[in-house]
């Protein structure tokens, strides 16, 4: 099986439009309302690719169970590990930072709720982590229909709930879902892990057309999606959105461009850190954390509309989340060494 490189190269970009989500202003100025909106091609292209490399690994396999066990134990073990760390570093900080500590442990724990830590991935500072639990699910899910030979029921399945959560962010204006949030995999992971899954499933004949043509498409409905994100949100006065009707042919386009070039980016440093995406994914809402403490002794919080300042944040952030995730993994692999030696 040819290896894709081009998936890992894209991914660097989409982890980094990621840490620029987080760490830059979304609303006000156009120039960031463009910025976050075009990074929110993101999310989408790193379920499609899990999708995808998870159906080339159990399509046609007699010991495709086993492989899906193995493959969801291992984004469990990921996503708990970081909850814990999430969870201790929130302690922490209500420990030593705090006068009313017993008052702010009661609150912090309410909001430690089963469908919360299971389901939306919510109650700690590690927000972000919603993307690892909801993979999981969508996963078991996506699994099931493939065993019934129901993947493009599927596929309708979360078009159709993909639609219905966009009345939960900022189609709500014309008639609101009654949730909570709409981030969580119902909504969002379901239908584009299964679209991933569909391209390997299928097997769409990609390389009879240009990768220009691809890539000139993916330009066209990020451009469509920044006239729907505006008109919904500065004309309409919508709440804001974090994706959109035309997110769904983007990603579709810029997928097809990954899977028409795949030899896109072998033996670049940007392809190596494309690789490590979901660790750095994982770990840089603390670090984000640590630079907004530290801007906020040096008295630089009230900046925020600064664009040096998010900039070097943003550097910061990536550059610290990667460096830690890469020597982690380094300690890791020398204590197996020591092991098996």
């Amino acid at each position: 099986m040819e290896r894709n490189y081009a998936i890992d190269f894209i991914k660097f970009f989409a982890i980094l439009a990621v840490v620029v989500i987080h760490t830059f202003p979304s609303d006000n100025q156009l120039g960031y309302f463009i910025l976050d909106n075009f990074a929110r091609f993101a999310v989408p292209f790193f379920f499609a690719a899990s999708g995808y490399l998870f159906g080339l690994k159990v399509i046609n396999n007699p010991k495709s169970l086993a492989y899906f066990k193995k493959y969801t134990i291992k984004i469990l073990k990921i996503y708990f590990t970081w909850l814990v760390f999430y969870m201790a570093y929130d302690v922490m900080k209500i420990l030593i930072g705090n006068h009313h500590v017993k008052i702010e442990l009661a609150k912090y724990i309410e909001r430690l709720t089963p469908l919360n830590l299971f389901y939306y991935g919510q109650g700690t500072s590690g927000y972000q982590l919603w993307f690892v639990i909801s993979l999981v699910w969508s996963t078991v899910i996506l699994y099931f229909f493939y065993r019934m030979k129901k993947i493009k029921l599927l596929l309708v399945i979360g078009f159709c709930l993909n639609l219905l959560g966009l009345f939960g962010q900022s189609y709500s204006i014309f008639d609101p879902l009654p949730v909570s949030t709409t981030r969580a995999a119902l909504y969002i992971s379901l239908f584009y892990t299964t679209l991933g899954f569909w391209f390997a499933f299928a097997k769409p004949n990609i390389r009879s057309l240009n990768t220009k043509i691809y890539l000139f498409w993916f330009i066209c409905f990020s451009a469509l999606q920044f006239a729907e994100g505006y008109a919904l949100e500065k004309t309409l006065e919508a709440k804001h959105g974090e994706y959109f009707l035309s997110t769904i042919f983007l990603t579709v386009f810029l997928f097809s461009f990954a899977l028409s070039s795949p030899q896109l980016g072998k033996g670049s440093f940007i392809t190596r850190i494309g690789g490590n995406a979901l660790g750095i994914y994982a770990i840089h809402v603390f670090f984000i954390d640590l630079n907004d403490m530290m801007f906020k002794k040096l008295g630089l919080q009230q900046s925020s509309h600064h664009l040096i300042l998010n900039i070097l944040d943003a550097f910061l952030v990536f550059t610290l989340s990667y460096l830690t995730y890469e020597a982690w993994g380094r300690i890791l692999r020398f204590i197996k060494h020591k092991k098996e030696a």
